[in-house]
């Protein structure tokens, strides 16, 4: 990553009092870009019903001996007409709301839980995180939390991520991709 990207989310895992802990850290902006595209899959409506993917496919063998073949693939087939004009619907009502924003503000947010083999941690925290220091600045916050001794309330106060933040940032994507 360049020193001036935008992260959206990473992982990251260490040991709390002999317990495995992994966070699944993710940007507010990850979280705002996620309910781009859920609108834009509701806007589109429901998906014609083809299973291109699936069904139709061409098999592939290979020889294997004399007379006998082994499948080796299958080459899918192209979407229909009716399916290739929905995923370009799609595309285009995403790029819309992507160029407009949506009315949604994203607050700061963590929340963990147990599984049989580490204790589990979601966190929506403004944090750039383009290497492993700024990856270790997550798991220190994580840990700080976890044992009380911060709040996202006092590390983050008020933040909100919005429609402003995604039209600043995404201005900064169009000049950034022009250079």
């Amino acid at each position: 990553m360049l020193p001036d990207s935008l992260s959206y989310w990473d992982d990251v895992g260490f040991i709390l009092n002999g317990r495995r802990v992994i966070v699944w850290w993710r940007h507010p902006r990850s979280v705002y870009s996620d309910a781009i595209e859920e609108k834009a899959w509701e806007e589109a409506g429901p998906s014609p019903k083809d299973n291109w993917l699936i069904e139709g496919g061409t098999k592939n063998y290979k020889r294997v001996g004399r007379s006998r073949k082994k499948l080796v693939s299958i080459t899918s087939r192209k979407p229909s007409t009716e399916q290739s004009q929905y995923y370009e619907l799609l595309r285009g009502i995403s790029a819309r709301l992507s160029a407009e924003g949506i009315d949604l503000d994203v607050p700061v947010s963590w929340k963990w839980e147990r599984l049989n083999w580490a204790m589990g941690i979601s966190l929506v925290a403004p944090l750039e995180v383009r290497n492993e220091a700024e990856l270790a600045v997550v798991a220190n916050l994580a840990r700080r939390l976890i044992l009380g001794q911060t709040t996202l309330g006092a590390e983050f106060s008020g933040y909100r991520y919005g429609r402003s933040d995604w039209l600043r940032e995404q201005g900064k994507l169009t000049i950034g991709s022009e250079a």
